[in-house]
């Protein structure tokens, strides 16, 4: 049974999933911040997955990047997968505008967490439930109220 490590899970929201990965949101309001976790256990490095995940994971990436450039207005988009702290595979899409508290520097250790009103999360999850839908890969979102998923 896969298990979100609780530090992905004290530090973010669950947005919903992708066929391979959890998606969540960094529960940090100054960036878009994005987590895709490939629901795989023992798994801390790409290279750790099947070919097939390997190529899931890519897809379902790049499906959220191209989301986030469109819906933020993004200057760059920033993907990275380190976990030097947080050794569960996992993928930070992140939305960066050149007017941002960071640019161009990265954002970890920036600042002390700005956390999302629920407000903030709401919206954050209509706009990606509206670009995600019907598009390549299927995406099944998570009420803000459940952690229940269902499809879009």
């Amino acid at each position: 049974m896969f298990r979100l490590d609780p530090r992905l899970a004290a530090d973010c929201l669950p947005l919903g999933d992708f066929p391979l990965c959890q998606l969540l949101l960094m529960n940090e309001a100054r960036y878009p911040w994005f987590i895709l976790v490939p629901r795989r256990n023992a798994v801390t490095e790409v290279f750790q997955l099947s070919q097939e995940d390997q190529a899931q994971l890519w897809q379902e990436t790049t499906r959220l990047a191209e989301t986030l450039k469109d819906s933020f207005a993004a200057d760059k988009i920033n993907i990275a997968a380190l976990g030097n702290q947080v050794a569960q595979l996992h993928v930070h899409v992140i939305a960066r505008k050149r007017s941002d508290a960071a640019w161009p520097a990265p954002v970890w250790g920036r600042f002390t967490p700005e956390a999302y009103s629920p407000q903030q999360i709401e919206a954050i999850r209509t706009r990606l439930g509206l670009a995600l839908a019907g598009g390549r890969l299927d995406f099944y979102p998570t009420s803000i109220t459940s952690s229940a998923c269902k499809p879009l």
